[in-house]
């Protein structure tokens, strides 16, 4: 990671620590699997906390509380899916 000259290197390690504490609610003691194998969810929580660079949202609850959401909007959409495709298997039997 790569941060500019008159960047301030303590508070960048006070986001990556922030970060890693927000994973760490989220996942549960979070570890190297949990970020192999949900990397979406990863880089989501990431995109709520930062953007261009920039710390955007320091409440942890908040951005908690945004991945649970985009959680069940991810689940809603699976479902409409397969009722959709479930529909659609029925139709061109």
């Amino acid at each position: 990671m790569g941060i500019d000259q008159e960047d301030n290197e303590l508070e960048v390690l006070e986001i990556i620590h922030h970060y890693v504490e927000i994973l760490d609610r989220y996942f549960g003691s979070v570890c190297e699997l949990d970020l192999i194998f949900n990397f979406h969810k990863a880089y989501y929580a990431l995109d709520e906390l930062l953007i261009a660079g920039e710390l955007q949202e320091s409440s942890k609850k908040t951005v908690a509380r945004l991945i649970a959401a985009q959680d069940s909007l991810v689940e809603a959409a699976k479902e409409q899916a397969s009722s959709l495709s479930n529909i659609i298997s029925q139709a061109t039997k």
